[in-house]
């Protein structure tokens, strides 16, 4: 009887299964008579089966990624033929029948070799400096001084890095000259300091530059990292593949990882990253020279954690200035340092909430003719001069600036800050806003003298950012909006109106009088209006 045998390709060494059953399983579940814990593979991806003396054929199990015969999908049972080869996902398994099969036997090693190194990374930070032999060697000491020496120069490279590339090429350039066992290395960072590690640079050795490094980082053992990160430890494994805690780890897996180590950027108060190397190496290596090669490596870390430490903070702060000046077009100062004290803007949004507010709207009376007796640019011009006064005191009293609709301005007090006396500071600005304008129109500000309309209403509005990816504008939603965009049509010349809710809101509402109920568009109901003249 002819035999049936697969050969699998698993990393730097071959393994061959003999078959020896009728009916013969393959897939990612334990219980298959061949198990491949892969990327790809389904838990019961396909099965061999015996049709009659000496012939087998393959069978897909419905698996996610499909089986192909050499080059054809599997969609029916198919006959295999000696030196066929099967893939199941990435996974290729070659055909062997009735042809005498040498089997790659792996060299028998120590078990010291398939080993897993965790370290106290406190323990490792000197280790490397210091000679692993007699006190009182003459060359292992100048070797202890090289070293150090070798430490403060890197350490000197870094600390004049001012990009996360210039010093991941630093460290790239010293740990592919001392560590010769390594091809593969990855920065990872917290980013955002949520805990969630961002590959941010990875590289290969130069002999090794034409193997391709996803951006997402799935080449890299995820589990080894977080564990890293999270326990403050630096680990080393010298053989990967048999180690059972990594068992069904992808990357691990599926590229042939026989060696990996990862330390933490730590610089005893906070862990800011990972660094991670691989290696396919055999274990052999590693079991002799790891621990000398791991504390290096965690000595480099130490010094590469201030750095990174350092390129945190500066983006930290370019990240607030650039949203400082994009909270000053809308807010006081006073509230954008609060704003950037508490952290309030995650993704760089303000998210929309109900808040209790008072909306006022400030325009200019007459402005419809004024647009057909001067140019566009001195329109321009008396907007931009009018706006930057007007906003002092806005901003004077803590206002948010909503936007401008031609010639009206729109803010509000109250949000995103609450300001449970918002009634009396949208009334306080108003009435300074008016007061301003008569200065500047007693010195001659403009071509002639301007006024304006202010209406004020209070209650609940939706405020934050509202838009697309594209474009986003912090405003203000709802009926207490819109009541008081009404409003402002029948506030006279020179003058602040405010609703009945407003009116009944203020510490001093005898500086209003009742002007008459009033019914707007879309509003059903009568509304209660007050004013008030501050120019007299």
């Amino acid at each position: 009887m002819i035999e049936l045998k697969l050969r699998l390709q698993e990393g730097n060494t071959e393994r061959t299964v003999t078959v020896n059953q009728d009916v013969f399983t393959i897939g990612r579940l334990p219980e298959c008579d061949l198990y491949l814990p892969f990327g790809g593979v389904s838990r019961c991806h396909a099965r061999l089966l015996k049709t009659a003396a000496d012939m087998w054929s393959i069978e897909d199990m419905g698996s996610k990624n499909g089986t192909q015969l050499n080059d054809r999908l599997v969609t029916s049972p198919q006959q295999v033929r000696h030196g066929d080869i099967i893939w199941l996902g990435d996974v290729s398994v070659v055909v062997l029948l009735g042809e005498p099969v040498e089997t790659v036997v792996p060299k028998q090693v120590d078990t010291t070799e398939q080993k897993t190194i965790f370290h106290n990374v406190k323990q490792l930070q000197e280790q490397w400096i210091q000679a692993d032999s007699h006190n009182g060697d003459i060359s292992n000491k100048d070797k202890s001084i090289a070293r150090l020496k070798d430490l403060v120069d890197i350490a000197k490279n870094l600390s004049a890095a001012a990009s996360i590339e210039e010093i991941f090429s630093q460290v790239q350039e010293v740990v592919f000259r001392y560590l010769s066992s390594i091809d593969r290395l990855a920065l990872l960072i917290d980013v955002s300091g949520g805990g969630k590690l961002e590959i941010l640079n990875s590289a290969t050795r130069s002999s090794c530059q034409h193997e391709y490094l996803p951006n997402d980082g799935s080449w890299i053992s995820r589990s080894i990292c977080q564990k890293v990160f999270a326990e403050k430890i630096a680990i080393q494994t010298a053989d990967a593949q048999h180690d059972e805690r990594f068992a069904g780890e992808h990357s691990i897996l599926v590229k042939g990882i026989r060696s990996a180590m990862a330390v933490p950027l730590w610089d005893e108060n906070k862990v800011v990253g990972v660094l991670y190397a691989d290696a396919h190496l055999s274990s052999y290596h590693w079991a002799k020279e790891g621990e000398e090669e791991l504390s290096f490596f965690s000595a480099l870390a130490n010094i590469v954690a201030s750095s990174v430490q350092r390129w945190l903070l500066a983006e930290k702060l370019k990240t607030e200035e650039i949203i400082r000046q994009r909270l000053e077009r809308y807010h006081s100062p006073a509230v954008v340092q609060q704003l950037i004290a508490v952290g309030a803007l995650p993704d760089g949004r303000l998210a929309p909430k109900e808040s209790e507010i008072s909306i006022l709207f400030a325009d200019i009376v007459g402005f419809t003719a004024m647009s057909e007796r001067f140019t566009a640019r001195e329109i321009a011009e008396l907007l931009n001069k009018l706006f930057e006064e007007m906003l002092k005191e806005v901003f004077a009293y803590g206002g948010t600036l909503d936007k401008y609709i031609g010639d009206c301005i729109m803010a509000f007090f109250g949000a995103p800050e609450p300001q449970p006396d918002h009634a009396d500071r949208a009334v306080s600005a108003a009435m300074k806003m008016l007061t301003r304008l008569e200065h500047l129109n007693t010195n001659n500000f403009w071509q002639e003298p301007l006024e304006l309309r202010i209406a004020i209403n209070s209650g609940k509005a939706v405020v934050g950012d509202v838009g697309s990816s594209q474009r986003v504008d912090y405003t203000a939603l709802g009926a207490t909006i819109n009541l008081a965009a009404r409003m402002e049509a029948v506030c006279p010349p020179s003058e602040c109106i405010v609703s009945e809710v407003t009116y009944t809101m203020l510490s001093q509402p005898s500086y209003f009088h009742e002007m008459g109920d009033y019914r707007f568009k879309g509003i059903n109901r009568l509304v209660k209006v007050y004013q008030t003249k501050l120019h007299k």
